[in-house]
């Protein structure tokens, strides 16, 4: 049986190539990274000596399936035309950078409705989308619509939010998804046990689609469970426990799924990297027999 896909968000300071060699470093097999500055609107252009040492640097390390999460300030949810228009644009710079890196999947929050209503907010959502769409047809990477913890006014913390955009969207072929545990922990989702994973799987598989699980964040959580605040601890160090891991990384419908961390980085006081830390324990966890497997 082969072992999951595990890697973590990397730095692209330096150059995107330099998130594949950290993940490759860690002993990843595949990697999360910003195409670009994910505070600032704006990027440089890629030029093609750094299109290039992404790629081979890629298929020097053996990394797979690297996958692109956009910026955090853009908002498709938002009622605002000048925002809304500006996150458009700022998408489809996003989907064009991932076509020029060979990146297929390109994880983004469905966005925020800022007090405009969750109907409203997220028929905005399926009306950007649609924009993007338009604007980047032929673009092979496509948008996996991130799970969220429903934090303020985000909207994606309920199965049924990203079923009703999917289904309204004029292209749903291009759109994926992202599940976090963290998030879906903190929106109130329970899956401590298999029996309740396997429900909660279930009940995603009827409303949105097993099919459409493009990426894993794997996350543990600060705060408990239906806080509806967005806050990674490590692996089995916050409220989630090892168990709903395991849960994840032994299922067989998942085994050819990339599953990052976005988990603290950092040093324990053995000096050791966080990130080892938690790809370690990930990797002990598969080894133990499950009721999934």
């Amino acid at each position: 049986m082969s072992n999951a896909k595990l890697g973590a968000h990397m730095s692209i300071a330096g150059g995107c190539n330099r998130a594949v060699l950290a993940a490759h470093k860690i002993g990843f097999n595949t990697v999360q990274l910003f195409t670009k500055n994910n505070n600032q609107w704006k990027a440089s252009s890629l030029t093609e000596p750094v299109i290039q040492a992404f790629k081979s640097d890629l298929q020097s390390t053996g990394i797979t399936t690297p996958i692109s999460h956009n910026s955090y300030l853009i908002n498709l949810g938002s009622p605002d035309d000048a925002l809304w228009n500006k996150s458009i644009d700022a998408m489809v710079v996003e989907l064009e950078r991932c076509e020029q890196l060979g990146i297929l999947d390109l994880v983004a929050h469905p966005g925020a409705h800022v007090g405009s209503g969750e109907a409203e907010g997220l028929l905005r959502i399926a009306q950007g989308l649609d924009e993007v769409h338009h604007r980047t047809e032929g673009i092979q990477a496509r948008i996996a619509l991130e799970t969220t913890a429903g934090q303020g006014t985000c909207l994606g913390h309920r199965f049924e939010h990203l079923s009703e955009i999917i289904n309204r969207v004029k292209a749903p072929e291009r759109l994926g998804v992202c599940i976090d545990t963290c998030h879906i922990f903190a929106a109130g989702y329970s899956f401590g046990t298999w029996e309740e994973y396997d429900g909660m799987i279930q009940e995603f598989d009827r409303m949105v689609g097993v099919d459409r699980v493009r990426v894993w964040h794997l996350n543990d959580s600060k705060r408990e469970r239906g806080s509806r605040v967005d806050r990674h601890a490590g692996i089995g160090q916050g409220c989630l426990g090892l168990e709903p891991f395991r849960f994840v990384v032994t299922d067989q419908r998942f085994r050819e799924i990339p599953m990052i961390l976005e988990t603290p980085k950092g040093t324990d006081d053995q000096g050791e990297d966080f990130d080892a830390v938690n790809l370690q324990v990930l990797r002990q966890l598969e080894t133990r027999s499950s009721d999934a497997a």
